[in-house]
C-alpha cells in the first residue's frame, strides 16, 4: 500500500464565491492518489493576541491541531495591496505560536496565488514565501503559480476551464512529488 499524505489547504480569501477557494477545490479534485487535500477554515480565528493565547480560544486549538496533523500545507491566496490578506497573515501567526511550538515547522509547502489582475498575485505569492522561510517550511520552487484573470479560469457552469486544467494538473502532480521527497527525509 502506498503512502497517502494529508495536505492542509489554507485559502486566504473568505469570500463565498472566492476564485481562490474554487482553485483549491479544483486542485483537490485533480490531486493524485498520494495526496488528500483538506481545506482548513481560518475565518473564525480571532486576531492573534498573546494575551488571549495564555488560555487559547478553541479556534486557535482546533487550527493548530489541524495543521500539526497534516503532512504538508498548500496556500492558495489572493493579493491585497501587494501582499497576503490579513486573514491569512493572522492564520500564519496563530499557527506559529506559542513561540517555539510552531505547527508549521518543517512541513513541505507550496503557494498558488489567484487574482483578477494581470500579474496573478505575484506580490502576495512572493511575500508569503518570505514568511515560509522563517517558519522552516520547505517551499516548492517550481512551477511557480500566479493565476491572473481569475474569472477566465472557470466556465460559466463553474467547472474548471480546459485551458487551465493542464497547468493545475502539473502543479498538483509536482507538489505531490515535492511532498514525497521532503517527507522521505
Amino acid at each position: 500500500m502506498s503512502q497517502v499524505y494529508s495536505v492542509a489547504v489554507v485559502v486566504g480569501s473568505l469570500r463565498k464565491d472566492s476564485y481562490n477557494r474554487k482553485v483549491a477545490l479544483a486542485l483537490a479534485a485533480l490531486a493524485p492518489s498520494g495526496l488528500s487535500l483538506n481545506i482548513i477554515e481560518i475565518g473564525d480565528l480571532a486576531l492573534y493576541n498573546e494575551d488571549i493565547d495564555v488560555e487559547p480560544p478553541e479556534s486557535y486549538k482546533r487550527f493548530r491541531e489541524q495543521i500539526r496533523k497534516s503532512d504538508a500545507v498548500l496556500f492558495v491566496t489572493p493579493e491585497y495591496n501587494r501582499s497576503v490578506p490579513g486573514v491569512l497573515k493572522n492564520a500564519i501567526d496563530v499557527g506559529s505560536r506559542p513561540y517555539g511550538q510552531s505547527a508549521w515547522n518543517g512541513k513541505p509547502a507550496a503557494v498558488i496565488s489567484v487574482s483578477p489582475g494581470a500579474i496573478g498575485g505575484f506580490g502576495a505569492n512572493q511575500h508569503l514565501r518570505q514568511s515560509l522561510v522563517f517558519l522552516d517550511m520547505p517551499c516548492m520552487q517550481m512551477p511557480e503559480a500566479y493565476l491572473g484573470a481569475a474569472a477566465s479560469l472557470f466556465e460559466e457552469s463553474g467547472q474548471l476551464s480546459e485551458k487551465t486544467r493542464p497547468f493545475l494538473q502539473t502543479f498538483i502532480d509536482k507538489f505531490a512529488a515535492w511532498v514525497k521527497l521532503i517527507k522521505a527525509d
